[in-house]
C-alpha cells in the first residue's frame, strides 16, 4: 500500500485528500497544512515510486503503468482507512489522477480543487512529450526532468517550486521515471474524454497567469463544464500552491466551505 499521512481534526468529519504530481511528493503541500488542518481532516499520499512510497517493497510495480492502475493505488488507501466521501486536491499531473478517481468512484468525491491543472496538451507540451520519449532511455532522467522543469517553470519567481520538484524527483530511479513517462501516451485521449464528460462535481481550478502551457485549455474547459470555476493568480506559474500559498489557501478554503 502507498505511504500516507493523516492530520486529524478534533471535531470536523470532513476530509481533504491531497494528490501530488509526477516527480513530486506530498511535501509539495507543506504550505497548505497549517491553514487546512484548522478546518478539515487531511490525508496526504505519496504516489507509487515517489516520496516515502519509493521505499516500500512494492515500490517498483511489474505491470505497465496506466492512469487507472495508479488511481487504484489511491482508492486502496481510501478503502483501507474507510474514508467517507472527501474533497480531493491535486496539483499538475495529480489533477488528472483526481479527475480519474472521480470518474471511477464518483461516490467518494464531494468536490475537486485543481492546482495547475492539466486539462489538455498544447502544441508545446506535445513537443516536450515527443522529445522526452525519444531521449528517455538515452540520457539520465534527471537531465530530462530538469529541462522540463525549466520549460514549465522558467521565471525567477518559479525557482522555489522548480527546486522543490527537482529535489523530490531525485528520489526516483531511471526505471521508475520511464514507467511514469510512458503514461504520456495516454494523456490526450483521456483528457479528450474528460472534456466531453462533465461529472457535475463542484470543481475549482486555480491557475497562474504565467502557466503558458496549461492555462488556456483550462479556460476553454470551464466554459463548457457548468459545475466548474476558474481563479487565475497574477504573476504566478504552474505550481500555484507553492508560489502563491496565501491566495491559494484563501480561495480553496472559501470554495471547500461552500461544499460542506
Amino acid at each position: 500500500m502507498l505511504y500516507y499521512k493523516q492530520f486529524l481534526h478534533p471535531q470536523s468529519t470532513e476530509w481533504i485528500v491531497f494528490i501530488h504530481g509526477a516527480g513530486g511528493s506530498s511535501a509539495v503541500w507543506h504550505k497548505q497544512l497549517r491553514d487546512f488542518q484548522k478546518e478539515f481532516n487531511l490525508l496526504l499520499i505519496d504516489l507509487r515510486g515517489h516520496g516515502k512510497s519509493a521505499d516500500l517493497p512494492k515500490a517498483i510495480w511489474n505491470e505497465e503503468y496506466t492512469f487507472e492502475a495508479v488511481t487504484k493505488d489511491i482508492i486502496e488507501v481510501l478503502e483501507h482507512l474507510d474514508l467517507p466521501p472527501a474533497h480531493f486536491m491535486g496539483v499538475s499531473l495529480g489533477t488528472i489522477l483526481a479527475r480519474q478517481l472521480a470518474e471511477m468512484r464518483p461516490d467518494r468525491v464531494k468536490s475537486l480543487v485543481m492546482a495547475g491543472a492539466i486539462s489538455r496538451l498544447t502544441i508545446q507540451s506535445r513537443m516536450l512529450v515527443v522529445v522526452g520519449n525519444s531521449l528517455k532511455r538515452i540520457i539520465p532522467y534527471m537531465w530530462l526532468y530538469r529541462l522540463f522543469a525549466y520549460i514549465v517553470l522558467p521565471r525567477r519567481q518559479h525557482a522555489e517550486s522548480r527546486s522543490l520538484f527537482i529535489n523530490e524527483a531525485q528520489k526516483l530511479c531511471q526505471k521508475e521515471f520511464i514507467r511514469w513517462f510512458k503514461l504520456t501516451k495516454d494523456i490526450n485521449p483521456l483528457l479528450n474524454y474528460f472534456k466531453e464528460r462533465d461529472l457535475g462535481i463542484p470543481t475549482l481550478y486555480i491557475m497562474g497567469d504565467q502557466d503558458v502551457m496549461f492555462l488556456e485549455p483550462v479556460r476553454k474547459l470551464v466554459r463548457v463544464h457548468k459545475s466548474s470555476l476558474l481563479e487565475v493568480l497574477d504573476n504566478c506559474g504552474h505550481v500555484v500552491n507553492v508560489e502563491k500559498p496565501d491566495q491559494f489557501n484563501q480561495l480553496s478554503l472559501a470554495f471547500l466551505k461552500n461544499q460542506v
